[in-house]
């Protein structure tokens, strides 16, 4: 085999390298997604599950919790869902500390597993896209983060995915979101923690703390926006536009 061959024969390996690990990226998230519907996992976590498995199971049963949904987590089960489960086996304290540990490992878990495995495919095909999100995280990537997940809108995996093929940095995403991820998880494991409270006042609970949320999440999204603004006089029109869209097609 000659020199000009194996020369060849690398360049044909090193191009389809990215797509190869996409496909790869693609098959695994579809046959994951597959086999726990398949297994019936999502419809096996419930109260009984919580109760057969996870109460009164000591350390056995924390590993458990914490394990099986931070991997589903990973996989885009709802965290809203997890958090309830949280709060019905541990209470609404240790329910929410559990719930939140279990979404930020489901979180890290997404976004290596895109930074690892989908980064050269995405940037080679939506290169553009990528770089003016990640313009919008780079600013300021905790706050930025803070306050996707303290609004209750958007996919929480998608978040996870996409960050993770650029080239924002991986702990103020992470400890960004950890943070976010605090308020929402806290009003379902009020919910699920079975708290000798009357409706009404779980109601007036849940209703101040979707307040305080969406105050804080106004408050971020303003500082971001005055951020902007004054940068506006040294930044390219058409890209403060383009920023501006991505802000509104993240929150």
């Amino acid at each position: 085999m000659t020199n000009a061959t194996r020369q060849n024969q690398s360049g044909f390996f090193e191009t389809i390298r990215p797509y190869v690990k996409g496909l790869i990226m693609i098959m695994s998230l579809v046959a994951i997604g597959y086999g726990f519907k398949a297994a019936g996992i999502g419809d096996m976590l419930d109260e009984q599950w919580v109760d057969a498995q996870v109460k009164g199971q000591g350390m056995n049963g924390y590993l458990l919790f914490v394990g099986m949904t931070c991997v589903l987590a990973a996989v885009g089960f709802p965290r809203q869902a997890i958090s309830f489960l949280g709060g019905y086996a541990f209470g609404f304290v240790g329910g929410t500390l559990l719930a939140v540990l279990a979404t930020t490992c489901g979180c890290i878990l997404a976004f290596l597993y895109a930074r690892i495995m989908g980064r050269s495919i995405v940037q080679r095909n939506f290169g553009k896209r990528v770089a003016r999100f990640e313009r919008v995280l780079a600013n300021s990537p905790f706050v930025t983060t803070l306050l996707i997940r303290f609004l209750p809108v958007g996919s929480n995996l998608m978040t996870n995915l996409i960050a993770g093929v650029t080239h924002v940095r991986a702990i103020p995403f992470v400890l960004g979101s950890a943070v976010g991820y605090v308020p929402q998880t806290a009003i379902f494991a009020l919910m699920g923690s079975g708290v000798q409270v009357d409706q009404t006042s779980q109601i007036a609970v849940g209703v101040i703390l979707f307040v305080i949320s969406g105050v804080m999440g106004a408050y971020l999204y303003r500082r971001i926006q005055l951020g902007q603004d004054l940068q506006k006089t040294s930044q390219d029109p058409k890209q403060q536009r383009e920023e501006d869209e991505i802000m509104r097609d993240i929150i």
